[in-house]
C-alpha cells in the first residue's frame, strides 16, 4: 500500500507542472494537484492546496517556455 501511496503522489506531483494561462489558472491547477496529492497521501488537504498552488505559480514564474 506504501508504494502505491508514493506512486499516486508522484503522479501528482507531476501535474504540478501543468499549464495555466493567468497566474490564477496556475494557481488553481497547482492547487488541485496538492489536494490530490494530500488525500492520497493522508495529510492536510488546506496545506496541500496550498503548497500545490504556490509551487506551480512559482515554477511557472521560473520557467515559464514550459508552462
Amino acid at each position: 500500500m506504501q508504494f502505491t501511496k508514493w506512486i499516486a503522489g508522484a503522479a501528482c506531483a507531476l501535474a504540478l507542472a501543468g499549464c495555466g494561462d493567468t497566474p490564477l489558472e496556475q494557481g488553481l491547477i497547482g492547487a488541485g494537484a496538492g489536494t490530490a496529492t494530500a488525500v492520497v497521501l493522508d495529510g492536510n488537504p488546506v496545506t496541500g492546496a496550498i503548497v500545490g498552488g504556490a509551487a506551480n505559480v512559482l515554477y511557472c514564474k521560473q520557467y515559464p517556455s514550459r508552462c
